[in-house]
């Protein structure tokens, strides 16, 4: 599978021939001013909760590019008084399959608000089985012990998990969700962009290491091919 990270917890999938896009957040992101909205494309687009710093450009990317955006029951009502034309529901506990492959929705252990603070849904996120691999996307969480279920249910080759601390899991507790989800893959996200999630990458990556596990934190707008 091909994947591209565009800054904070964005970045797309290819799958199945399927482009999947996730958690849209780059105009707003300075890290991510040379990434060119008008030329990513998607098929797919995933938002795991309503906060602004996923959510931000996922109406104009909704258009551009025609994809199914699919969310929380609120984000859905919310995509479609924005003129967005094509949404799919899904709440945890849900499964879905897609044409690239079958989607469950899980629990996020996070807090979700539009960006006018009303009410956004239960935070998310999904897991991903597929005839190319599978991989588990947590969205913004804490450590969950629901995320040994996860290990049972897909034996995902592939997490993506934030590591940036202070809003969500920093580096210990991502390393310590691994070792629950049996994964030895983990693509880090959710780093740097603030003043408050900023990482040591050369201590964070050797924490990974020192528990055998490869931590991958491509450059934005870099491209990486994972095979399981």
């Amino acid at each position: 599978m091909k994947i591209t990270y565009y800054g904070h917890s964005c970045f797309a999938i290819t799958i199945g021939g399927a482009e999947i896009l996730f958690d849209p957040f780059i105009s707003g992101n300075e890290m991510a001013r040379h990434i060119d909205l008008d030329k990513i494309k998607a098929d797919y687009i995933f938002i795991s909760h309503a906060h602004f710093d996923h959510i931000l450009d996922a109406v104009k990317l909704a258009g551009n590019t025609k994809a199914t955006v699919i969310g929380n029951w609120e984000i859905k009502d919310w995509l479609v008084k924005q003129g967005v034309e094509h949404t799919h529901p899904m709440n945890p506990g849900g499964q879905w399959q897609f044409p690239f492959g079958m989607v469950k929705c899980v629990t996020a252990q996070h807090s979700s608000s539009f960006p006018d603070g009303s009410y956004g849904g239960s935070a998310c996120g999904f897991i991903f089985r597929t005839d190319e691999g599978s991989f588990y996307y947590s969205g913004d969480t804490a450590l969950t012990l629901d995320m040994q279920l996860i290990g049972k249910w897909a034996h995902p080759d592939l997490a993506i998990l934030p590591i940036g601390d202070a809003l969500t899991m920093g580096a210990d507790d991502a390393i310590e969700a691994c070792n629950m989800l049996g994964i030895r893959n983990v693509l880090g996200v959710h780093y740097d962009t603030f003043g408050y999630i900023k990482i040591d990458r050369e201590e964070v990556t050797q924490k990974f290491s020192d528990k055998g596990i490869n931590l991958l934190l491509p450059a934005i707008g870099e491209s990486i091919d994972f095979k399981p």
